[in-house]
């Protein structure tokens, strides 16, 4: 696509990786500086008119309204303020799949702070997209090209 790319993992504080490599989940305390950082970022790129993929578990939905809306979000539990410049246009692709297979795939990683064992408790955390947020999902059990192709025909269709 061209366009800018971003993990979200690469700007986890130092406390956050190190928490996460000594197996202990991150709570909401931990991710709210990560994600309100992310949202700056897409803020940025929004500004400069640059698109931009975010790869990110935002596993929650007061997690996704701060992508959208920035630390606003905490306060009024709401994408934005009244009076305040629209928020971000985002659409979260949610890669859905069970547990097994991802588990499979992270056993594959190397040289990540995250292991494998915390991800029981990113499933117990999730809270999977629904109306009215902006969402596809997609399942990880097709092959790559498949997902790149649905995800692609869902930005371009708007």
């Amino acid at each position: 696509l061209g366009w800018r790319f971003y993990d979200a993992d690469d700007y986890h504080s130092p406390e956050n990786k190190k928490k996460m490599a000594e197996g202990i989940p991150l709570n909401d305390e931990d991710r709210t500086p990560w994600l309100c950082a992310l949202h700056d970022i897409l803020k940025r790129e929004d500004a400069s008119r640059q698109d931009a993929i975010l790869a990110c578990s935002a596993l929650k939905k007061m997690y996704r309204r701060v992508l959208v809306g920035g630390a606003s979000a905490i306060e009024s539990n709401q994408p934005g303020q009244p009076g305040e410049k629209a928020a971000l246009k985002i659409l979260f692709v949610h890669l859905d799949g069970p547990i097994d297979i991802i588990a499979g795939r992270l056993e594959k990683r190397r040289g990540h702070f995250m292991p494998p064992g915390l991800l029981k408790s990113q499933f117990d955390t999730l809270e999977p997209p629904s109306a009215p947020e902006n969402f596809i999902t997609v399942s990880l059990e097709k092959s790559l090209p498949e997902i790149v192709l649905e995800i692609e025909s869902a930005i371009f269709q708007g």
